[in-house]
């Protein structure tokens, strides 16, 4: 009975930290995203993986990503593109379907710098 008792006690406790360390990534839901930058008006992505939002920058190039550190609610993340660009990202989660996003690095031989929000707004269409 003892040895029932430490198990249940062991098995919640355990659940727990799994779910503290879920990725940033994996718990923000694939799907149609509206990404806002600054003052420019919103973008609607398709975004198979969320992932892909840390390098928002270079959205349209070859990059390989390193993620630093992602303790279940934020994340950052370092990519490195083809040509010399690069960026780090942090990505703080607000919900499954809720991104707060900072940003910076190098882009096309120039810096850049700049936060966006970014939420779901629905589901890809099959084209």
């Amino acid at each position: 009975m003892n040895v029932l008792i430490r198990i249940c006690a062991i098995v919640p406790a355990a659940l727990l930290v799994a779910a503290a360390s879920a990725s940033v990534f994996a718990t923000a839901e694939p799907g149609l995203w509206e990404i806002k930058k600054g003052g420019s008006g919103p973008v609607t992505l398709c975004v198979p993986n969320p992932a892909t939002l840390a390098q928002f920058e270079h959205r349209n190039s070859k990059c390989s990503r390193t993620v630093i550190r992602d303790n279940g609610s934020s994340a950052t993340v370092h990519y490195t593109c083809s040509g010399g660009d690069f960026g780090q990202t942090d990505v703080r989660l607000v919900t499954p379907r809720a991104l707060s996003i900072q940003t910076q690095g190098i882009s096309a031989g120039a810096p850049f710098k700049y936060g966006i929000q970014a939420r779901r707004i629905g589901n890809c269409q099959n084209h």
